[in-house]
C-alpha cells in the first residue's frame, strides 16, 4: 500500500512538474494595437488566444501607425497586426505601381526581416480603400466597378463623392484615381468629411458615392456595394501579424498560433466583426470571446 501511494505521488508530482514546465514555455507578449475597431479587436483575439495556450498576455493598444511600429521595433511591444500597404508605402516609402499584393507582401517581408521584425501569413482580409455606392443606386444605376463608376460621370450624371480631407489630398488618393480611370468629380461635387461622417453621408443619401475602407462592418450592415477595381489602382493592404524575432525565437510555438488566427480571417468575417462592435455596440471583449468559442479556440 505504502509502495502504492509513494508510486501514485511519484506520478502526480512529475505530472505537475511536467505541467509547469509546459505552461513556462509560453512566456510573456505584449500585443500591440492602433486606436480604430478592427486593430482593437484584432489584438483582443490574440490576446485571448495567447492567454488561453498560457501565455501571460498584455494589451497595449490606442496607437496610432507610426507609434505602434515605433514600438515594436523598440522592443516596446512584441507583435501587431500590420497592413502591407502600409508597410510597402509608409514605412519603405515604396511607390505603388500596380503591384499584385503577393509582390508587396514578399517586399515588406525581405525589408523587414533586416530589422529582426518578421511578417507571418497574411491572412485573407484585405483592408484598402475603396469607393462605395448604396445597393439600390448599384442597381438601378448599373454602378458596380470603377469603370461603370467613371462612365456615368463621363455621360453627364450627377454624382457626389464624400472622402476624407487626406484622402482628397494625398498623392495616391482621389486625384490619381480619377487620371487612372478617365473620370473626374468637379469640386463643388466632392465633400469632404470625417472618415466616420463619410459613411453617414451615404446611408442617409447625402453623398452618391463615399471613400470607404473595405473591411468596414458598416458596408454591409448599411447594404453598400464597394464598387470593384478593375484596374487594381489600390494597393493591397492585408491584415497579417508581424512578430519580432527575438520574441519568435524564444517561443517557437507562437508563429503557428498567429498563424492559426491569420488564416480564419477574409474581409467578410472581418466585416462581421467590426459590425458586431460599430454597428451592434457589442463590446471589444465580448466580440472577440464570442468569436473564439465559434472557432473552438476557447
Amino acid at each position: 500500500m505504502k509502495k502504492t501511494l509513494k508510486r501514485i505521488g511519484f506520478i502526480t508530482s512529475t505530472l505537475c512538474a511536467v505541467f509547469i514546465a509546459s505552461t513556462a514555455l509560453a512566456g510573456s507578449v505584449v500585443v500591440g494595437g492602433k486606436g480604430f475597431t478592427e486593430q482593437l479587436l484584432l489584438a483582443e483575439i490574440t490576446g485571448q488566444y495567447l492567454t488561453n495556450k498560457g501565455y501571460d498576455v498584455k494589451l497595449k493598444t490606442g496607437m496610432g501607425t507610426s507609434l505602434v511600429r515605433g514600438a515594436l521595433e523598440n522592443k516596446q511591444v512584441d507583435l501587431y497586426w500590420e497592413y502591407t500597404g502600409t508597410a510597402f508605402l509608409n514605412f519603405h516609402k515604396n511607390k505603388f505601381a500596380n503591384q499584385p499584393g503577393n509582390e508587396i507582401y514578399d517586399a515588406v517581408k525581405a525589408k523587414d526581416a533586416e530589422a529582426g521584425i518578421v511578417w507571418l501569413n497574411a491572412s485573407a482580409a484585405n483592408n484598402t480603400y475603396a469607393l462605395a455606392v448604396r445597393q439600390a443606386d448599384a442597381k438601378t444605376k448599373g454602378i458596380k466597378t470603377l469603370e461603370d463608376l467613371a462612365a456615368k460621370l463621363n455621360g453627364d450624371d450627377k454624382l457626389t463623392l464624400g472622402c476624407n480631407i487626406e484622402f482628397y489630398k494625398r498623392d495616391d488618393g482621389l486625384k490619381p484615381l480619377q487620371k487612372a480611370y478617365g473620370f473626374k468629380f468637379p469640386r463643388s461635387d466632392v465633400k469632404r468629411m470625417e472618415t466616420g461622417l463619410v459613411y453617414k453621408a451615404l446611408k442617409d443619401g447625402n453623398v452618391d458615392v463615399g471613400l470607404v475602407f473595405a473591411t468596414d462592418g458598416r458596408i454591409p450592415a448599411f447594404n453598400f456595394i464597394v464598387l470593384k477595381d478593375t484596374k487594381k489602382y489600390f494597393p493591397a493592404y492585408a491584415i497579417t501579424p508581424t512578430v519580432r524575432k527575438e520574441t519568435l525565437d524564444a517561443n517557437p510555438d507562437l508563429a503557428e498560433h498567429l498563424n492559426t488566427l491569420s488564416g480564419l480571417i477574409d474581409d467578410a468575417t472581418m466585416s462581421s466583426l467590426n459590425a458586431k462592435v460599430d454597428v451592434d455596440k457589442k463590446s471589444v471583449t465580448e466580440v472577440a470571446k464570442d468569436f473564439l468559442k465559434a472557432q473552438n479556440l476557447l
